[in-house]
């Protein structure tokens, strides 16, 4: 290297302190601790694609919602266990304006951000019946909720779905289903971190097969409505945003409004249970939590012990967000198709020296401009790329950590700045100087 824009001495004595037993291999957070550590070591700022941090302002009807509710001492009382009834009704009213499922405000509850959602149901899937104790991932995934089902000991299998899009999906995914292990099935859509996007066709896949065999399909939504290819953000209006939904009513949708609507720092999300799922009894449950009905062991097996209930003021907020997407006064997706203008011209960038978009397809398609995408630089490993590009001040994670079959780094468009963009362009030149293609 003889074009890094930190030292190796500085990289090399930094990378040594952090005693990470793999620099590219690291996680999410630990990535962004070490790439502050280098900036206060060298003074260099970084380019940051690691943390998919909301890189807009939070909605302004969700701040003035907050603010009047505090104002009327909401902070001094608990909320109900399953939220306040004002959210539940415009959550219920949410998903029918935008996904075109009918689900009671009774089984819309809050949770502690969508990690907490998913948490709480890997914790009740994996009682529901005492012959099913695996969880299926289709990945590429978010490695966290790997780490969550590690913490609660719930054996897990994978598979990339890049190879395996179309009707191809129905055999691989039958063939792990057909064990009689699999409790649950989890993908997000759009997915983080390649941005793949499942078809209506893939879907009814997934909900077809998890009729066939009585599985639960975890439909995380962290990034709603965020396929710019079409336009989802019309209420009751075609086209909505797709899920496994329409064709089972075996599933949990997990709706954030960290993305779409930059509230990530009230950690306020949405757990939207089907009717028929939230009422079923099962017998195994009531071993875990003394309860057989699949919500009632969700609220107090799973919620009640985890934060006893979701910040009262940012209920609130969510329902002011909800209220004013549903009425049509606000459009989200406005606001966050910055995300897919960045993305275009982050990409060109990186192509232009000589790195590869690693999930470029969507069933044959260019991968869509969104929140995240993957790339790869001929000659390196997912882990070496990852701890090379610190030399250049960039920082990003491993597709290895995120199941990914494929080498390669997933990049985060949303802390970077357009004004960022050209010095991202000039630190990819210096690497690609320094590391010629052969």
């Amino acid at each position: 290297m003889k074009n890094n824009v930190i030292s190796a001495e500085v990289v090399q004595n930094v990378f040594k302190e952090s005693a990470l037993p793999s620099i590219g291999n690291a996680g999410i957070r630990e990535i962004n601790k070490l790439a502050r550590d280098l900036e206060a070591a060298s003074g260099t700022k970084f380019i940051h694609m690691e943390l998919g941090n909301p890189g807009l302002p939070a909605v302004k009807y969700g701040i003035e919602a907050q603010i009047e509710a505090l104002k009327n001492d909401v902070a001094a009382s608990y909320p109900a266990l399953d939220g306040i009834p004002m959210l539940k009704q415009e959550a219920s009213r949410f998903i029918k304006n935008f996904i075109d499922l009918d689900v009671a405000p009774t089984n819309c509850v809050p949770t502690v951000g969508s990690m907490q959602g998913a948490f709480a149901s890997f914790m009740i899937c994996g009682h529901l019946n005492s012959k099913k104790d695996t969880i299926l991932f289709i990945d590429p995934g978010f490695p966290v909720h790997k780490f969550q089902n590690k913490v609660l000991g719930i054996p897990m299998e994978h598979f990339d779905i890049y190879e395996y899009r179309g009707e191809k999906l129905r055999e691989k995914l039958e063939s792990h289903l057909k064990t009689g292990r699999i409790h649950s099935i989890l993908y997000s859509n759009p997915n983080n971190p390649t941005w793949v996007c499942l078809t209506d066709e893939e879907l009814r896949i997934i909900g077809e097969l998890a009729n066939k065999y009585d599985v639960i399909v975890l439909e995380d939504l962290a990034y709603f409505g965020m396929d710019f290819r079409k336009d989802y953000s019309h209420p009751g209006e075609a086209p909505y945003q797709p899920s496994a939904g329409k064709y089972t009513d075996n599933y949990i949708l997990m709706i954030s409004s960290s993305k779409a609507f930059s509230y990530a720092g009230e950690r306020c999300a949405l757990l939207a249970i089907s009717d028929k799922l939230a009422s079923r009894k099962y017998p195994d449950l009531k071993k875990f939590c003394n309860q057989e009905v699949f919500l009632k062991g969700l609220l107090f097996g799973a919620l009640h012990p985890l934060s006893s209930g979701t910040s009262h003021s940012a209920q609130y907020a969510l329902h002011g967000i909800l209220k004013a997407v549903n009425d049509g006064i606000y459009n989200y997706r406005d606001d966050i198709l910055e995300y897919g203008r960045k993305a275009k011209l982050m990409k060109e960038a990186f192509v232009a020296n000589g790195f590869q978009i690693t999930y470029d397809k969507d069933c044959g398609e260019p991968i869509a401009d969104g929140f995240y995408f993957t790339y790869c630089y001929p000659g390196f490993t997912s882990e070496k790329l990852v701890e090379e590009m610190m030399y250049y001040g960039i920082s990003a994670i491993s597709l290895d950590i995120c199941g990914g079959s494929r080498q390669g780094i997933r990049a985060c468009t949303s802390l970077i700045k357009r004004d960022e963009i050209p010095v991202l362009a000039e630190r990819l030149a210096l690497f690609a100087k320094d590391h010629p293609i052969k």
